[in-house]
């Protein structure tokens, strides 16, 4: 197994520069930037923005009350309004959200943190009732999404997405690129690429999904050649060392179906690991132990994610650094509620639970900043 990536050479602290005997807690240095710790906030959908996709003033809060995070990944941010999965899904295709980000990547800078920009295309996730253009989904073929999908006046059945053409393929990856450049004006430290957990690029690259016979389809090849386009794209647009591309190989998320994800992601690894991402985020999954395949595979810095069928404790990241199996650790559902879950690790205070399950995707402060840190928690 390879252990040593090329972005890791002056990649921990030690213990002589902070006495650190939990590895979660040592530096760690990208290309562009050196991280105080190795967990990352990963992004997780929180619906805050407002029916123009424009960030509101709490999300800067948000944001900045959790940048004790080695690397904060952002949510999910449509690249395009053919991108949108929800109205109240964040943007980064106006001028006005893009002015709305810098105030939250500036409450992030602010507090000491750093932040990438995910970006994320629904593609057949998206409604009608979720677009501004009130449009169909586009999607690499016309497979409908299993449903129900949510949309701000209830649940609704999904509708049969209409298959892109060579044509809106192409848009697909310039969106995706101007979207890169749109987060960089806007103070995004870097960008990442969703290509996982069923969004557009995983839904090229999955079987059910992917029924095309053009070039964006049919072999191995093929089915890679849209993420490959992206990162490409997004490499070109704002470098390759601000760019990070997330996988979730086998995840079956939202009737996802890969019968032998092996072959399709160690292609795509070769094809874009020469272009020296900042990262891979890599999902990992018991039917394919991706981790533990794709890691001789990648030749840069690996961030590591379980969270998909277990509960991540500060015990099972820290096992994923010191046995080599990941560089970083991105930690979701544990950022709900632990708005300070570096500073607790460091500190031997457990992560607080999440109290009320039905705030995590509704307007307001509830159930989103209103978590207290360890100190002021009574």
């Amino acid at each position: 197994m390879n252990t040593t990536s090329r972005n890791a050479t002056s990649s921990t602290a030690g213990p002589a520069a902070g006495t650190a005997v939990n590895p979660l807690l040592d530096a760690y240095a990208l290309p562009r930037l050196t991280l105080p710790n190795r967990v990352v906030m990963a992004p997780m959908t929180r619906l805050r923005a407002d029916r123009r996709a424009v960030p509101r003033p709490v999300m800067a809060e948000y944001y900045a009350q959790r940048a004790g995070a080695g690397l904060i990944v952002s949510e999910g941010i449509a690249p395009s309004p053919t991108g949108q999965q929800y109205l109240n899904q964040p943007g980064l295709f106006t001028e006005e959200q893009v002015e709305a980000w810098r105030r939250v990547t500036d409450a992030v800078h602010a507090a000491g943190g750093r932040i990438f920009a995910q970006i994320m295309h629904a593609g057949r996730n998206g409604h009608p009732a979720n677009r501004q253009d009130g449009g169909v989904p586009l999607a690499p073929s016309a497979v409908r999404a299993p449903g129900p999908l949510h949309t701000l006046d209830g649940k609704v059945d999904s509708v049969v997405p209409r298959a892109m053409t060579t044509a809106e393929v192409r848009q697909a990856v310039t969106d995706h690129a101007d979207a890169a450049r749109a987060a960089i004006r806007a103070g995004f430290d870097g960008v990442e690429v969703h290509g996982a957990n069923s969004y557009l690029p995983h839904q090229f690259l999955a079987d059910n999904t992917n029924l095309r016979t053009d070039r964006y389809g049919g072999d191995t090849a093929g089915r890679i050649r849209f993420a490959v386009e992206v990162t490409e794209a997004v490499a070109d647009a704002v470098g390759a060392e601000r760019m990070g591309l997330r996988i979730a190989p086998g995840n079956p998320q939202f009737g996802m179906v890969e019968r032998d994800p092996a072959p399709v992601y160690r292609e795509l690894l070769a094809a874009v690991d020469p272009l020296g991402l900042a990262y891979l985020h890599v999902t990992d999954d018991p039917a394919y132990p991706a981790l533990d395949d794709l890691r001789p595979r990648w030749s840069g810095t690996l961030v590591g994610n379980t969270g998909e069928h277990e509960e991540t404790t500060p015990e099972s990241a820290a096992r994923l650094v010191a046995d080599g199996r990941t560089d970083l650790v991105s930690v979701g559902r544990p950022y709900i509620s632990n708005p300070d879950a570096v500073e607790r690790i460091a500190a031997g205070i457990p992560w607080a639970r999440i109290r009320e399950k039905n705030f995590h995707y509704i307007s307001g402060p509830r159930g989103y900043v209103d978590y207290p840190p360890a100190a002021t928690a009574g």
